[in-house]
This record gives structure tokens, sequence and C-alpha cells, in this order.
């Protein structure tokens, strides 16, 4: 009687199911221990508390992977124990737990670049591009020890699995054995909802998601210990992160008073000079060394020559950040002034609509407006948002027309492709708007081999990149400056976000955001340091400014002249919790409340001063608050002009 109980084929599903919360912690502490720099922990207690914690998020993956295991594990069939059958429920069980297994892997070597667990949102950015076999074979080839401990975990989990077996029976009591499987299926079943949901049944709170991991830490960035990538990317798989938020603090009048969303300056009289933009690719403000000078690190060696020598001329700013984690966030944050918390904008289903921005302002002033980027044309949805913008000209590695300067992964190399563009532009009738996003200094950080020894590897692979790129920009500046349109041009350099980090004090939470805004305007009055906080969003008003535009225009970000009517301030995002930063405080936030207030100068965000709150952070907290309501009201409602 007790076999039709069905007890032998409980024992070893809830043995495979172990296997693979096993396999997961395994999973995490490989994570840690590929990421440690990034992730400090205090003790091993402390980690072995996030790993506890992570239980409740690996439960929901498991789950969720697991849900066809599941029902053919226990749907009440007369052939469930045969040889047959189990070896069609093993395929099932590796197939579908491998496939998301490997994810994890995937994230031992991307968190170095995007600080957060991967979420749908890479697909957005996979997209896009033309050559992602070549992308997937790089990385197999460049980080072949992952590759490696994914298949011998993989193969130890099958051993493991093969080590604890069903038992064949066939029921002869069928009332019984039919009886008790329907029983066992629905309760399994109620089980498997309330996993997936967190251990919760209640109706009236939701299923867990990447905020809640927030809940178990002391350090933001310790949430993603406590995630799993599999759950990160299930749980955004089909979430639209734009949705309407109404605080009960925050209405028209606090919106007008703390966001100013619309901008008008009177600082300077109205000129038509040209503009140029660039946007580094993983240009990290630690690679510069005149925007470090007071940084005071130790052994600190710069990679960046020409733009030290270059700052020496230009207005830099020393304190500013980056609005997103990623390249496809750094066009619209640097060009529309729409940052990008946890998707981006562009990757939403909001970007087709009119928005106002630089591109606009100065088409409508009569610049003629061009977009440079040596990729692929429709990389990273560049050329999709460029339409949007209404850039008058695009150039991209089909323009170019030369694939012998292709560097096999991304794009036309940068010091080439900056010449193709200065003599682009040597061409065009003035006042002219151009932008490039250059595409040398990233993954998988080769150079030109006739440059082997010239960009020696530096601390991080990544060093002699940015030593080559720095290059490019001498090369383009040393050609440029010989044409009359030089002189009476505004050059703004700027990187969309970080990438390999070598410095301890950019390990730090808020410094993987740090950036260079560098201001360059031959023979002007724009020279000199600002320690202020500063932000992508904040380049598009600054230009506009500085050319005398005196009209109305929707903006979040602030002119960096202008140090009278707005505050100076930074909003960026992990992917879960928002960073917002002002005065004399950095303000965690999670969508509903403050989780902490830190002294500015804590940019590791080690002590938290939420207990102390005083009326600056009360402040700071309703300013995050009507910067985000009126950000998704005008996002989602499609207000993105003055009007």
């Amino acid at each position: 009687m007790l076999q039709h109980l069905r007890l032998n084929e409980f024992k070893v599903f809830f043995y495979r199911l172990i296997l693979a919360y096993l396999f997961y912690f395994i999973a995490r502490l490989l994570f840690y221990f590929y990421n440690i720099d990034l992730l400090r922990v205090d003790s091993f207690s402390d980690l072995m508390a996030l790993c506890y914690y992570g239980i409740m998020f690996d439960t929901t993956a498991i789950l969720y992977v697991n849900l066809l295991f599941i029902v053919f594990s226990f749907i009440p069939m007369y052939y469930n124990t045969n040889k047959d059958y189990q070896k069609f429920v093993f395929y099932l069980y590796f197939v579908t737990n491998l496939l998301a297994y490997g994810l994890n892997f995937i994230d031992f070597i991307y968190y170095k670049y995007t600080f957060a667990r991967t979420t749908s949102a890479v697909w957005e950015v996979l997209k896009h591009e033309t050559n992602k076999k070549v992308l997937l074979f790089s990385f197999l080839y460049d980080y072949w020890h992952v590759f490696i401990l994914f298949v011998l975990f993989s193969g130890l989990w099958v051993y493991l699995y093969k080590k604890v077996t069903v038992k064949s029976f066939k029921p002869t009591k069928l009332i019984a054995y039919y009886g008790f499987s329907i029983i066992s299926f629905l309760f399994i079943a109620l089980m498997t909802i309330g996993g997936i949901r967190g251990g919760d049944f209640k109706k009236s709170t939701r299923p867990i998601n990447l905020l809640d991991a927030s809940r178990h830490v002391k350090k933001v960035v310790h949430s993603d210990i406590v995630l799993n990538t599999p759950f990160a990317l299930i749980r955004t798989l089909f979430s639209n992160s734009f949705i309407k938020t109404d605080y009960a603090d925050v209405n028209a009048q606090v919106i007008e008073k703390k966001v100013q969303p619309i901008k008008q300056y009177h600082n300077n009289p109205k000129t038509k000079p040209n503009v140029v933009v660039f946007i580094l690719e993983s240009y990290g403000r630690e690679y510069i060394g005149a925007l470090n000078k007071e940084a005071n690190i130790p052994n600190y060696k710069s990679h960046a020559p020409f733009l030290d020598s270059l700052a020496q001329h230009s207005l830099i700013f020393t304190n500013a950040y980056a609005n997103g984690r990623q390249s496809i966030h750094g066009m619209s944050s640097v060009l529309a002034g729409i940052p990008s918390f946890k998707d981006a904008f562009t990757s939403s289903p909001y970007p087709k609509q009119k928005i106002e921005s630089i591109v606009s302002t100065l088409k409508g002033e009569g610049y003629d407006t061009s977009f440079f980027h040596g990729a692929a044309n429709g990389s990273m949805g560049f050329l999709g948002f460029s339409n949007i913008l209404g850039i008058d000209h695009y150039y991209g590695r089909t323009e170019y027309n030369d694939d012998s300067e292709f560097d096999g992964f991304w794009g036309i190399w940068d010091e080439p492709f900056l010449q193709f563009m200065k003599k682009t532009l040597d061409k065009k009738k003035t006042p002219f708007f151009a932008s490039v996003f250059t595409v040398s200094s990233h993954e998988p950080y080769i150079i030109p081999e006739k440059y082997k020894n010239k960009f020696k590897e530096g601390g991080v692979p990544i060093h002699k990149c940015a030593e080559y790129t720095d290059y490019a920009l001498k090369r383009f500046f040393d050609e440029a400056k010989k044409e009359a349109w030089f002189s009476n041009t505004i050059f703004v350099l700027v990187a969309d976000h970080c990438n390999q980090i070598f410095y301890d004090e950019f390990q730090k939470p808020i410094n993987r955001y740090a950036v260079p805004i560098l201001i360059y305007q031959p023979n002007s009055k724009y020279v000199g340091v600002d320690r202020d906080w500063a932000q992508q969003i904040d380049i598009y008003p600054t230009i506009l400014d500085m050319i005398g535009y005196d009209k109305p225009f929707r903006s979040w970000g602030r002119s960096l002249l202008d140090k009278k009517s707005s505050t100076p301030f930074v909003i960026n995002s992990t992917g879960t919790i928002y960073q917002f930063s002002r005065g004399n405080y950095i303000c965690t936030f999670d969508g509903q409340k403050a989780l902490g207030f830190y002294d500015k100068e804590d940019k590791e965000l080690k002590h938290n001063l939420i207990g102390e709150r005083n009326a600056e952070m009360d402040a700071i907290e309703l300013n995050c608050k009507a910067f985000i309501q009126d950000y998704m009201e005008r996002v989602v409602d499609k207000k993105l002009t003055t009007k």
C-alpha cells in the first residue's frame, strides 16, 4: 500500500530539487569571489547570512525553471517510474536547469561592467548587434575558466542526480494511487505558487521582486549577492518599469519648485558656435589624471595624457556621474537629458514621441546635426534614436565604407573613424552640431596591431585601450585645429559609463558611476575646476546656456554654469535602488521611501545616517520623489517637450 503513496518518488523529487539549491549556492559563492573587489563583505558569517537570504530568491527561480519538471514528476500516469519516462524527466530537468544555471556564470564576468545582475534589458542591447556569434566566441575564449567551471559543476550535478533513482513500480491499487496522486499534485502546485511568490500566499501582497533583496542588506551592493541571475531575468522579462507615481507629498507646485522641468537662461549673449560632443565608450573618470588630482589615490597613474593636457585649457567637473549603467543609457542622457533607471528609456515603449533635446533646439536655430558611431549601423539602437531626435545625418560603419579598419568585434578603430569624422565636418556649413560615440575602449580590450608596443597593458586590460582612444582624440584635435571652424566650436567630452576598475577609490558604489565631463572652447573664459555635483543630463542645458539660447526648454538637468537658479544634484539607479545626491548627502531610495542617507564624502555608502534625519535629508527625499514623479509622468504621457 505504501508504494501507492509514491513515497519513493517524493524522496527522489526533493533530492533533485535540493541539488538545484546546492548548485545555486555554489554559483553564488563563485559570483562573490569573482567580484570580491566590488562586493566586499566584512566577515564569513555576513556572507553566509546573505546566502541564507538568497534562498528565497533561489526558490522562486528554481521553481519557475522547474515548472515542467514538477508537472511531469507528479502528474498521475501509469508509467511514471519506468526507465524511458525517467530518461525523459532527466533530459527535461537538465535542459531547463543548466540553461538557467549558465546565466549565473555569465554574471561572474558581466557584473564587472554593469554593476548589477543581468536583467531582461540585456536583450535590448543584443538585438541591435549583428555580430552576436563573434561576441559569444570571444567571451568563451577570453573567459575560458568560467566555461570550464560551468562544465565541471554541471558534470558534478549530473553525477549526483544519477546517484539516487526512482524505483520502478507498477501500481495495482489504482484508486489509492490516483487519489493520492491528485491530492499530492494539488498540494505541490499550491506550494509551488507560494514558493514562486516568495513564500507568501496572500492576495494583498505582491510577489517578491529585485527590490526585495535590498531589505536584507546593510550595503545596497550586497543585494546582488542575495539575488541570482535567473531570478533577475525572469522577474523583469515582462515587466514595465515606466509606471506613473503619485506621492502624497508631491504636487505640481512641488515639482515646479524642486525639479524645475522647464528651464530658461539669460546668462550669456546669443551666439551660434559649432558644438561637438564626444561620448567616450566606457571611459571612466578613473583613467584621467587631471580629474583625480585631489582624489589622493596612492601610486596613481593617468592613462590619458592628451585629455590631461586639454583639461588645462578647459572647464572640468571632478564630481560628475553617469545617469545610467550601459551604453544604451548614455545617448538619451547626454543628448536629450533623459536618464535611464531600471530599464533604458530607448528600449521602453515610450521613446517614439516628440522629444525636446539639444538636437531639436539647435536645429530650431539653424544648425546642421550629425551623429557618428563606428559600429554597424543600428548598433545599440543609436540609428533609431537618432531618427527620433531628428538628427539630419547618421554616419556609421556603412558610411565609413572601409572594413580594413574594422576591429573584428565592434566597429571601426577610433583613430581612423575620428579622422573620418573630422573630414566630414570640414565639408559642413556652419553652425553645425555633431556627436560621436567611440567604440575602441571596450571589451575584448584590443588595440590596432601597429600600436602594440606604444600602448602597453596596464593594471587592467582597458588601460591600453584608454590610452589608444586618448591618442585618437589627440590626432583629431591636431588635425581639426588647422580648420577655420575649430576656433568657433564648443567641445564637450563625457563617457557613457564606467568599465574596468583598478583603484579602490572607484570600487566604491557611488564612484562606479564616476565619469569625466570636460568642456573646451578655444580662447574662452570657460577654464577651471568645478567640484559641484554634475551629471550627464546637465550637458544639454549647459550648452544652451553657453550659446545664449533664451527660449524655454524642457530639461531635468541644469546648466553647470548657472549657480543661482538651481541646486547641483545627481540621480541614477543601481537597477533597483535610486541614488539621489544633493548638498551634503547621498540618499538611497527604493521608489517608496528613503533607505539611507550618507555623507556626501561617504561614496562607499558605509555609514547610514538615517537615524539622524534632519531637514536637509527630508528635502532631498522630497526632491527625489518629485523628480521621479515628473519623469514618469512626462515619459508615459508623452510630454517631453516644453508645451
